[in-house]
């Protein structure tokens, strides 16, 4: 066992699986705190409908007030109940650097950096196939997205992840290989 505890950090585009990968960490009594849901509560907050131009606009804005780092700033009170709990939490949507080094910063905590890569056409078909609020509905919000994305850090943390894991044949595979890695991560972390 180790003596710091671990934040499984899950980057990638969406639509690559990190929501499946949080679904099996669910399953395996691993809590997920997802920052995509922290700004969609900031977008209830608001009064404003979980649109995708409303979820972008909201992003930006709490980047642009009070820095790169702002939604990991939001996330930390439940990230500390988590880790405070658990010997291995799970991150999913962390964007930049900056909100990665803030997390290092302010918990004392170990970090993997985990980033599922998936092509743009299978990221498209699944977005398109899950029809969640904020979703892209045509290919020009699609690419408009990724590229938001993309402008805040996100290719970045996923070229300089610790591990990659290649989201691109059935979902049961897909399933079968996250779990087994989790697994591995919280017998090797926690036992």
């Amino acid at each position: 066992m180790h003596s710091k505890k671990l934040a499984i950090v899950v980057v990638g585009m969406p639509g690559s699986g990190k929501s499946t990968l949080s679904m099996v960490a669910k399953e395996l009594g691993i809590p997920v705190i997802n920052l995509g849901d922290v700004v969609r509560e900031e977008v209830s907050r608001r009064g404003l409908e979980q649109s995708l131009e409303n979820l972008l606009k909201t992003a930006k804005q709490l980047r642009e007030i009070f820095g790169n780092d702002a939604i990991m700033k939001l996330a930390i009170p439940k990230i500390k109940e988590a880790i405070n709990r658990y010997c291995i939490i799970l991150i999913d949507g962390v964007r930049s650097f900056d909100e990665l080094e803030y997390l290092r910063y302010n918990i004392e905590i170990e970090t993997m950096v985990l980033a599922i890569h998936a092509s743009p056409k299978s990221r498209f078909q699944r977005l398109i196939t899950r029809g969640r609020s904020g979703d892209p509905k045509t290919w020009e919000e699609f690419k408009k997205r990724d590229l938001e994305e993309l402008s805040w850090g996100l290719g970045n943390i996923i070229a300089l992840a610790d591990m990659v894991i290649i989201n691109e044949k059935s979902y049961e595979e897909f399933i079968s290989n996250v779990r087994e890695l989790l697994l591995g991560v919280y017998l090797s972390w926690c036992t």
